[in-house]
């Protein structure tokens, strides 16, 4: 009976031991972490902890949308900015759902504007309503298109050195070198669901910069331009000038390397 009795207490221990891991996987400020280390950094109910125009975002029914309204008068792309940091090497994984006429988009390791509220300038991982341009690497304001949906790139600095647009090309960056190609656009595009959700994944480690949407590689960016590359900075959403449209966020989790 006392060895019975000894197994019965180390059992318990381990179910209390087991039941604190899972209440440590959330943190202090009540972000709840997974088994694989994401960090919720969305609660679902409130704007806490990101910052944007309140005439353009907002929270219901458990997602964080931008929406822009017929009557709606923006003058330049806007962004929901986290104010949890400026991430370097990180992984990021959203769930993300856009009308057909929206133009919207992931930011990171972006600058902020000083002249213009809410406003980043940097990496963004693509999303549009026709799924033209999802999933390609664009950087606002900056070097424009970097890699196409299907690429794997090269990005090679400014010979010579000059001004930024010197070097855009049909709003495309001179520097880009096509190193590979990761599948057809239009058959990658055929994986990308309209109207409806999709996952947007990304990996961003030093200068190596992979967006995955519906767990398929659909852009890689490996950055060599020492003079503009970026390796932290700001985390947003977009919302960009143009028609009525609504793009919707949810199950937004972030893991820092």
């Amino acid at each position: 009976m006392k060895d019975f009795s000894y197994l019965k207490y180390l059992f318990i221990l381990v179910i209390i031991s087991f039941t604190a891991c899972r209440q440590e996987k959330t943190s202090a400020s009540g972000k709840e972490e997974d088994d694989d280390g994401f960090i919720s950094i969305f609660d679902s109910q409130s704007m806490e902890g990101w910052e944007g125009d309140p005439d353009i975002w907002r929270v219901e029914d458990g997602l964080l949308i931008g929406e822009l309204t017929a009557e709606t008068d923006l003058k330049s792309n806007t962004f929901l900015i986290w104010k949890g940091g400026e991430p370097r090497d990180f992984e990021l994984k959203v769930d993300f759902k856009i009308t057909e006429n929206g133009n919207s988009g992931i930011n990171y390791r972006s600058e902020r504007l000083e002249d213009i509220p809410f406003a980043l300038r940097g990496y963004q991982a693509d999303i549009d309503g026709k799924n033209t341009y999802t999933g390609q690497n664009y950087e606002e304001r900056k070097r424009t298109t970097l890699a196409y949906r299907g690429q794997q790139t090269k990005i090679n600095p400014q010979d010579p050195p000059g001004e930024i647009r010197d070097f855009v090309e049909r709003n495309a960056w001179r520097g880009l070198e096509l190193t590979k190609e990761l599948g057809d656009r239009d058959s990658l595009k055929n994986l990308i669901k309209a109207e409806d959700w999709n996952q947007m994944h990304l990996v961003i480690k030093g200068n190596h910069l992979q967006h995955f949407v519906n767990g398929i590689l659909m852009s890689e960016v490996v950055d060599e331009d020492l003079v503009n590359r970026s390796f932290e900075g700001f985390l947003g959403f977009q919302v960009h000038v143009g028609p009525p449209m609504q793009v919707a966020f949810k199950n937004i989790y972030i893991k820092e390397k």
